[in-house]
Parts: C-alpha cells; sequence; structure tokens
C-alpha cells in the first residue's frame, strides 16, 4: 500500500461529505437544497480544474511516466476519477428526487410547465414578455455554419423543431441573473408555494419564440458545457500583467470543453449535432443527465419558509471593542484575535474606516485576494486615499475565477489614488495581511492584521476564519518587511515573529515538528493539534509520519483533500484526522504544539499544500498572548469534541461519522463555538481571553 494517497480522489470524498449534508434529515429541509447546490458547484470546478490538468497529462508525449500522488499515471487515475464521480451523480439524483418529495409535504412544489392553473399560466405569460423574452437570444444551428460560441456554465435549451420528415435545430442561452433567478415563485393556492424553473417557462413558449419556422413539434432539451479552467498568459514582456489577464480571461471562456453535461431524453440527432460543433469526439466526454443542470444554482433557492432554514445567529460583538470607540486604542492596549463567523466583520471594517479619517494615521498596506462584489473594504481604501493617507494595496489578479472581479478592483482603487501592485505572474499572494503606520510622538507605530481568511464580509459570514489584530513591534517590523518584498521581490528578509512563505514557512512549520519529536524521546509532552483545509504536500505528510513513529500524538482536523493515511500501523499510530463539514465553511488554518509542556499556537493563511509553501506568498503569526491562545486551544477542543459533524479520515474512506456511545452527549461544534464566545463575551472585558 501507497503511503500517500490521492489527491483528487480525496477531494472527491470531501465533496461526498458536503452531499451527506444535503441527505442529512436533521438538516433543514431547504438547507439541504442548499448543500446539494455546493456540491454540484464543487464538482463542476473539479472538473474545470483537476480533471482538465489531468487530461493535458495524460496526452503528453513523455519518455518518462508522470506519476500523481498516490502513484497513479495520469491515465490510471482517470477512469477512478470518472468512476468516483459516475457514483456521485447518481448519488446526488437519488438525493434530488427525495428532496423535491419531501418539499411537497411542506406545501413546496417544484412545478413545470405542464399542468399549470390559469392563474400561473398567465403569470408566466406575463413574466415570460417582461422578464426573459427581451433578455433571450435564439441561435440557429446550421450545417455549413459554425456554431456560436457557447459559454462554460451556461445552461442551454437545444430547441429541434420538426416538419414532416425534415428538422431545424436552435439553441436558446437561459439568461439567468438577478434580474431574472433560476426558480421563479409562482402564484399559488393557499398553503401551498410552487416554484418553477427559468427554463420551463422558456419551453412553455417555444412556438412564441419559433414563431417564423413553421414546424409540427417542438422540444427543447437542457444542456452545459464545462470548459477547462486553465487561465492561459501570453509571454508578451511589453504586456503589463493586467493586460495578460484580461486577455487570458477571453481565452480561458473559450477553453475546451471537458465536459459536455446533457438531458438523457435529447434525441440522438441533436446530441450528435452539438457534439460534432462543439468537436467533442470521446464518448467518455458526454455525460448524461437529468432534465436540469447548473444545479448550483440551487445555493439560491428562494427563501420561501424559514422555518425550513438554517437559523442565522447574529455575529457577536468583540467584548473588548465598542464600536463607539478606537479600534487603535483597544489594538495599542493588548492583541485581539476575531474568529468569524461567530464575530462581527464590522469590527474590520471600523478599523479601515478609523485609519481612513485619523489624521495621525500616514500609510495603510493590505494584501486583496478575494473580496465581496460590492467591498466596504474597497471603499474604505478609497476613503483613506482621499484623506491624504498613503495607501497601497497588493491586488492578487491570479485567484482563480475571482480575476475579473479583482481587475475591476485594480481600475477602481487606482482611479481613487491608492497605488496598487500586482504580484509576479508565477508568484501568487494569498496572505491576510493589513500594516496601518501612524504617527505617534516621534516616531512611527504599527498595528497588524493576520488572518486566515478574506477580506471579505460576505464569506466572512459563513466562513469559520481567524484573524489576529497587534501592534508587536517585532510583528510590526515584520509586515513592514513583508511588504517591502511584496514590491520588491528580489529581496529576501528574515523574520522575527512571522511565518511567510514561499522561502522560510516550511521550514518553520518542520522545525515545530522536529521539536515535538525530540520531546517525545526525551520522554517530555509531545503532541501536535493543527487544522488545515487541504493537507496535500508529501513532505509536509512524511514529516508527520516521521512524528507519529516517534511517538508524537497527532491530531488533523483538515476539511477537504488529505494525503496522509492516518491510524497505519508502523507508520501512523498516533495520527487521528477528523473532517467537519456543517452550516458554516472550515476555513481557518492553525497549529498548536506541545512545546514540551508549554503550549504555544500559530494561525496562517497556508493550508499544508506544496503549492501554498513554495509557490505563494502566505503569512502565519505565532499568538504571544495566553489568554488568547488559552482560547485559540478551546476553540481546538470544541471542534475536535464535535461527534454530530465530524467524520474521521482514514483508510477505507467511507467518511463514518465519528462514533457516539449511546450514553454520550451530541456535541455539533459550530453551534457550540457561538455559545463559547457568547459566554466568553460575559466576562469582563479586562478577563477576557478573546
Amino acid at each position: 500500500m501507497t503511503t500517500i494517497y490521492n489527491r483528487e480522489l480525496s477531494w472527491l470524498q470531501f465533496n461526498d461529505r458536503v452531499l451527506q449534508e444535503a441527505r442529512d434529515p436533521t438538516v433543514p429541509l431547504v438547507q439541504r437544497l442548499r448543500f446539494l447546490g455546493i456540491f454540484s458547484n464543487n464538482q463542476d470546478e473539479f472538473i474545470r480544474v483537476r480533471v482538465a490538468n489531468i487530461i493535458r497529462l495524460a496526452e503528453l508525449k513523455s519518455k518518462k511516466p508522470i506519476r500523481m500522488t498516490g502513484g497513479y499515471t495520469p491515465a490510471e487515475l482517470l477512469p477512478l476519477i470518472d468512476g468516483c464521480l459516475g457514483e456521485s451523480r447518481e448519488l446526488f439524483r437519488q438525493t434530488w428526487d427525495a428532496t423535491r418529495t419531501e418539499l411537497e409535504t411542506h406545501g413546496i412544489r417544484l412545478v413545470d410547465e405542464t399542468g399549470l392553473s390559469e392563474e400561473q399560466l398567465a403569470f408566466c405569460r406575463t413574466y415570460f414578455a417582461n422578464v426573459i423574452s427581451i433578455r433571450l437570444v435564439p441561435l440557429l444551428l446550421r450545417k455549413s455554419v459554425e456554431i456560436p460560441f457557447l459559454g462554460d456554465g451556461k445552461i442551454y435549451l437545444a430547441v429541434k423543431m420538426t416538419s414532416g420528415a425534415s428538422s431545424r435545430y436552435a439553441l436558446l442561452q437561459m439568461p439567468v441573473s438577478e434580474a431574472c433567478p433560476r426558480f421563479v415563485v409562482l402564484p399559488s393556492a393557499p398553503g401551498r408555494t410552487d416554484v418553477i424553473f427559468l427554463d420551463d417557462i422558456v419551453r412553455l413558449f417555444l412556438d412564441d419564440i419559433f414563431f417564423m419556422f413553421p414546424h409540427d413539434t417542438i422540444s427543447a432539451h437542457t444542456f452545459k458545457i464545462v470548459r477547462d479552467a486553465t487561465l492561459p498568459l501570453d509571454d508578451d514582456v511589453s504586456k503589463s500583467l493586467s493586460e495578460k489577464m484580461f486577455q487570458g480571461l477571453s481565452k480561458r471562456e473559450h477553453g475546451r470543453p471537458v465536459r459536455l453535461v446533457y438531458d438523457e431524453t435529447m434525441p440522438p440527432d441533436v446530441l450528435e449535432t452539438i457534439a460534432r460543433k462543439l468537436g467533442i469526439r470521446r464518448p467518455q466526454r458526454l455525460q448524461p443527465g437529468g432534465r436540469y443542470h447548473q444545479m448550483r444554482d440551487l445555493m439560491r433557492f428562494p427563501r420561501v419558509n424559514p422555518a425550513l432554514e438554517e437559523p442565522r445567529s447574529t455575529a457577536l460583538l468583540h467584548p473588548r471593542i465598542d464600536p463607539r470607540e478606537s479600534v487603535l486604542g483597544v489594538i495599542r492596549n493588548g492583541d485581539v484575535m476575531l474568529f468569524y463567523p461567530y464575530h462581527t466583520f464590522n469590527h474590520f471594517i471600523d478599523l479601515l474606516r478609523e485609519a481612513a479619517v485619523d489624521p495621525r494615521v500616514q500609510s495603510i498596506h493590505i494584501t486583496l485576494y478575494r473580496t465581496a462584489e460590492h467591498s466596504k473594504v474597497i471603499h474604505a481604501l478609497l476613503s483613506a486615499a482621499q484623506n491624504g493617507k498613503s495607501v497601497t494595496a497588493m491586488v492578487e489578479l491570479k485567484a482563480r475565477f475571482d480575476e475579473e472581479q479583482n481587475i475591476d478592483n485594480t481600475d477602481l482603487l487606482q482611479q481613487g489614488g491608492v497605488k496598487v501592485v500586482h504580484s509576479e505572474e508565477e508568484l501568487k499572494v494569498h496572505a491576510k495581511l493589513l500594516l496601518i503606520e501612524r504617527r505617534e510622538g516621534n516616531s512611527l507605530r504599527g498595528y497588524v492584521y493576520v488572518g486566515t481568511g478574506n477580506f471579505n464580509e460576505d464569506t466572512a459570514r459563513i466562513y469559520g476564519d481567524i484573524g489576529l489584530l497587534t501592534a508587536d513591534e517585532a510583528v510590526v517590523e515584520d509586515a513592514r518587511k513583508v511588504f517591502d518584498f511584496l514590491q520588491n521581490t528580489h529581496k529576501h528578509p528574515t523574520y522575527k515573529k512571522l511565518l511567510v512563505a514561499p522561502y522560510f514557512m516550511r521550514r518553520q512549520i518542520e522545525t515545530i515538528i522536529d521539536e515535538e519529536i525530540r520531546n517525545a524521546r526525551r520522554g517530555k509532552p509531545a503532541w501536535i493539534h493543527a487544522k488545515f483545509n487541504s493537507l496535500t504536500d508529501e513532505r509536509m505528510v512524511r514529516k508527520f509520519y516521521e512524528a507519529s513513529r516517534a511517538g508524537v500524538e497527532v491530531r488533523l482536523l483538515v476539511r477537504g483533500a488529505c494525503c496522509l493515511q492516518a491510524g497505519v500501523e508502523g507508520l501512523s499510530e498516533n495520527i487521528e484526522v477528523r473532517s467537519i463539514v456543517d452550516k458554516y465553511l472550515e476555513h481557518a488554518r492553525v497549529i498548536i504544539a506541545a512545546c514540551g509542556g508549554k503550549p504555544r499556537s500559530w494561525i496562517m493563511s497556508a493550508d499544508a499544500m506544496t503549492r501554498n509553501l513554495e509557490r505563494r506568498v502566505e503569512v502565519g503569526v505565532p499568538i504571544r498572548d495566553r489568554a488568547i491562545h488559552a482560547t485559540l486551544e478551546g476553540y481546538f477542543a470544541i471542534q475536535w469534541a464535535d461527534n454530530t459533524k465530524a467524520r474521521r479520515i482514514a483508510p477505507p474512506y467511507h467518511n463514518d461519522y465519528v462514533p457516539r456511545p449511546d450514553d454520550a452527549p451530541a456535541h455539533r461544534s459550530q453551534s457550540e463555538l457561538y455559545d463559547y464566545f457568547e459566554n466568553l463575551h460575559h466576562e469582563s472585558p479586562e478577563n477576557s481571553p478573546v
């Protein structure tokens, strides 16, 4: 047995954990629909990125066989992936059907174009005329004409019109947008809510759309294309990275099809016509499915019954931060740690807004990876620049699927007087770092935020992340060095406190593990508790194996892909890996180590992945405040005790839930963490450990 588990297969098992949430009867019903949407979105991105890459590797002509994690060649791995994808699709279909049936017991019906009442038909006609038809562009398919460009991730109807023995084909792209949502709530009988897909309203009026073409019958069948998401950048040195990214985005949209997903009832001649015009010749790239595709739209299913949704908790105020007082003043008096989504992200926004208007603040430096669509962070930075501050933003253009947003952010910030810096093409800046410099007396005092998650007020409501606010002089000096490096990448400074990738973080983490190995061999307390999104770096996996063999107890919380095989005799008996999938997306990265009986802890932006440690700028920070460290230990302990949403990740990889003895109470960590922080807040601010 290989000691390294395959990354792609492990990731697929993670997505199956998402599907488990959609099948869990204890999850509110409409929330289960949203998990189906998350699963579908994840699956599409996996095909666009990972499967597309493996296909490219399989097609390479190489004398030496290419080996993926786990020892597979790309050609060997592809059928295994296809098998897993097929099993998941079938389970998705069963879950979708069962959920629809259960929705009906609560008076929510997903209806199609057949069997609508007269009132509903009249509503659909008006809705089609006023909302849909003005956004529809029918495209005829002619034998002698190339197929028009069909975008990735769009929903299309393939229309077939027959007149006698002849047939005519056309395409309709569903104009899904905020103004034209995928799901439409219909006028309904008392005590009932009928919801219809946008696709089915369009089917109702096919005759109206194609009235100019005589036909005896007309039908429409859904399909979508999943394209290779690789972003091609040319090597023209005369172009800026922004120009290359903009052109690359256009090329990505025209990436080759990896999958054609189609309604399995689509007539063979229609499927053959579309596949031929798209240049899809391999049968394995054709994927039959149900009547509806692009099911990620279930994430935006209308809120028709709050009782069937996950209750929303109000984000807590940090006990040391009064919204009417200076956040900088609070940080000046001691470190503060924020835990999202339990704490409000408004504290961070308030910090930026305060810095924007404080006459003593001289400069602001920040890294931006993913921001909200209408970002309060961006607005605060613009306000700071307009107030005469020196504002520098490192905007990462290469944040996958957020490239266009970040190009727009670049333009907006530059127009507002902000200095925008972009990373080199080979280096992605994934750090979550803020530095504010304020004139205090005869010197500049720095204030730093180091986080595990993006400066994004939208995701901060649903992602479990951590951020440290500090005025520690050594951390401030290190932060200055990081921002200097980002603008002068030929410099490789050393750091006193911060863990910084790509040049130092790996060695720093290995040093932490090595210390535990030495302590275990000396008979001292030796353990490591760590949390990552993914653990796929082989060198890091082998370092954990070394720790296990030395007798170090290793507890790992890994939400996504994990190439480490836990609990294997002679290799990893002392390692246990768990994964929590629940209402919030677990996103924080944490390391806590025994350190010979005086435990220490760190938070960081990096996962234990080769790309994060070697090809990205990442930043982590040690926790110096003992009370905050104790809170972080409590945070991890609560998550480790989860016996409701935690799964054990070990061979044979069945996503088994952590067992709960019959007489043991249920523990759901995300609910208990809210109570944990709320109870801490009832203590006096002076003694608060957060």
